[in-house]
């Protein structure tokens, strides 16, 4: 019997989604690229070639050539993100293609990283074990003012973007007992529909929107930004937000790196608008190369993009892709859908 279906899969999987992948018992080609480090380009474009599902990562660019490659048989796109600024969701929606994606599961770890990186930008974290590990710790008696940086505890948390992972990052920072929560959503100075953890209803600290940008940039001691990377919101932090930030304020990124202009940012670092800032992501990542001017900043944390990085959330994601291309493919619903 020839096979049904033709399914590419462009990263190793974690056995138990690994398992899920192959329980299907219809007749299936598998092109699988079962190896820690990333696909090529060259490769992906090779085996797509008649595929009916394919899952891939958040460097896996699906875009026009990527389709055109895979043909008109082409079913399901299940990508391992919550993240979808990967892919061409208008060419989607026109070749009639569904797209999965996993936008619940990694909530937690996300948010606990969120908070990491909020401690480690306030207490000069790279700072101090950059010193530690060069040997120059006997050079540093204590002092008052040694590496001191600003309280979490009485700050007011301001968030670009208020959504699960916003709010299980607010849920987190309650208990370091910060003052108040602002935002500001696609809509502003209207209050989110979604409370998704009672934190609005309940009322442990004032959570309100704010009306705009620079009421955000400026009114916030730890700025967070966890918005999606649209048109709109590309360089949505930039030098006139910098502007507006308190020298206090520290920034934190886990969305996109696009979002935030590292120029401006480097900038902003360098000459002390603001106290710190810590990053899971950045624009050009992976590619930050050895003397790329943010890893000059003593006083930016920046990481690699690890925000999902604990056992349990990945192997969640890899069943959840696992699930969605299946479901994809066979005509069911997915467990997580995105909109076209």
């Amino acid at each position: 019997m020839p096979p049904k279906n033709k399914v590419v899969v462009t990263m190793r999987l974690p056995e138990s989604a690994q398992r899920l992948l192959e329980a299907d018992k219809s007749p299936t080609e598998y092109s699988q690229h079962n190896a820690e480090q990333p696909c090529s380009r060259l490769w992906l474009l090779n085996e797509i070639k008649g595929a009916h599902g394919v899952l891939l990562g958040v460097y896996d660019k699906v875009d026009e050539e990527l389709l055109d490659a895979a043909g008109d048989q082409l079913k399901v796109i299940s990508t391992f993100s919550v993240g979808t600024d990967h892919v061409d969701r208008e060419l989607l929606k026109q070749r009639n293609i569904r797209l999965g994606y996993t936008p619940t599961c990694l909530t937690d770890s996300v948010a606990d990283i969120s908070v990491m990186l909020v401690l480690m930008a306030q207490r000069r974290a790279r700072e101090s074990i950059a010193r530690v590990t060069a040997g120059q710790w006997p050079q540093m008696p204590w002092h008052p003012s040694l590496m001191i940086g600003p309280d979490i505890r009485g700050s007011t948390v301001a968030f670009l973007g208020f959504g699960r992972i916003a709010q299980a990052t607010l849920k987190r920072l309650i208990g370091f007992g910060i003052k108040d929560a602002r935002y500001l959503t696609s809509k502003p100075g209207q209050p989110v529909q979604e409370d998704h953890f009672g934190l609005i209803r309940d009322a442990a600290v004032p959570v309100q929107p704010v009306k705009d940008l620079k009421e955000l940039a400026s009114c916030g001691d730890v700025v967070i930004v966890s918005c999606a990377l649209t048109p709109s919101t590309f360089h949505i932090v930039n030098a006139s937000f910098f502007a507006e930030m308190k020298k206090t304020a520290v920034l934190v990124n886990i969305a996109r790196g696009p979002v935030v202009d590292t120029d401006a940012l480097v900038d902003a670092l360098q000459q002390e608008q603001i106290f710190g800032a810590g990053l899971d992501v950045i624009e050009g990542e992976p590619e930050i190369a050895k003397g790329h001017p943010i890893l000059r900043q003593e006083r930016c944390v920046l990481l690699p993009h690890i925000g999902s990085a604990t056992i349990k959330t990945r192997e969640q994601m890899a069943e959840e892709c696992v699930k969605n291309l299946w479901a994809g493919l066979n005509g069911d619903a997915m467990v997580n859908e995105a909109s076209l």
